[in-house]
């Protein structure tokens, strides 16, 4: 099952309480790669960046089988670059610098072999640049995932709304949730935004876990493992639905139970992410680390409920 994923490959710089990084290789499509090629061997990326990119990365993916046919290289110009603040409770920041560069005009260009694939993931880019990317698709995909953020709908509501209607799945944290749907409850919300478009709706609560929402009534809850050390949180939704879709492209499923399983995975990977700075620890982990980390999810969900 060929899996799509578009987003942006880019430069971060991290400040937290437990230490700062400098410039290190950060953005959405760059964790959801290495998520998904832990779990699938048909991936293929759809992004930008400029000639100061750090290229070993780039043979990272590819080593991981990752084809990286669809990343333009704009020469002469610079990468994508966020830098963020994290305050203690490490569920807040601030953003000191966003230097938008090659993404300011990011025009998705979809290599003639990645144009019918069977699983999209629309990674956190404008909406406009999502919605070209699914209208140079030639075939309807099994699956489209998409993932966004409260940045969008502030500025670009009507164009977000236009993408969610041709998507299966929709990712947002409980904030974004409520700012979309105007609901503060996040089951009311989930009504709201499923009759948007999406059939799918994840809402992820960080550290309190995740919900997903789908049809007729159905809610699963998976919580989050805790961690004795969480050390860098950013990329932590991106490697959640790189986990996410990419143990449903694995299975070639799209039914809610295998969601459900989806979810657990992309749970998982999320919190081995988080416990080092950037990439540095999805990029190191191994199916037996996955499989650990999944261990240590069956124990704590293990429980049978007597009548």
């Amino acid at each position: 099952m060929s899996l799509l994923v578009i987003g942006s490959v880019a430069f971060d710089a991290i400040d937290t309480p437990f230490g700062s990084t400098g410039k290190i290789v950060g953005g959405a499509a760059s964790f959801i790669s290495l998520a998904t090629s832990l779990l699938h061997n048909q991936v293929g990326l759809v992004a930008v960046v400029g000639d100061d990119f750090d290229f070993d990365f780039i043979k990272l993916l590819n080593d991981r089988g990752v084809d990286t046919t669809g990343l333009q290289v704009k020469k002469g110009e610079k990468s994508f670059f966020w830098h963020g603040k994290y305050h203690m409770d490490m569920n807040s920041r601030d953003t000191l610098v966003t230097e938008l560069n090659v993404l300011g005009d990011f025009d998705p260009i979809v290599p003639q072999n990645w144009k019918n694939p069977e699983f999209v993931m629309l990674g956190n880019l404008s909406p406009q640049v999502q919605l070209t990317t699914l209208d140079r698709l030639e075939s309807k995909p099994k699956l489209v995932v998409m993932d966004t953020m409260n940045f969008w709908m502030d500025i670009a509501l009507d164009e977000l709304k236009t993408v969610l209607k041709k998507v299966d799945v929709l990712t947002i944290n409980d904030e974004e949730a409520r700012q979309l749907s105007g609901e503060y409850s996040l089951v009311k919300a989930a009504r709201v935004i499923r009759a948007m478009g999406p059939h799918t709706l994840i809402i992820k609560k960080g550290e309190h876990g995740a919900l997903l929402f789908g049809n007729e009534g159905q809610v699963f809850f998976c919580p989050a493992l805790p961690l004795e050390e969480v050390f860098d949180p950013t990329g932590a939704g991106d490697t959640f639905a790189g986990g996410f879709i990419g143990y449903l492209a694995s299975v070639g499923r799209t039914d809610f139970e295998a969601m459900k399983t989806a979810v657990i995975y992309g749970s998982a990977m999320a919190s081995c992410c988080v416990e080092q700075f950037g990439t540095t620890k999805i990029a190191s982990m191994t199916k037996a680390d996955l499989a650990e980390r999944l261990n240590q999810f069956r124990s704590m969900m293990g429980y049978e409920l007597e009548a």
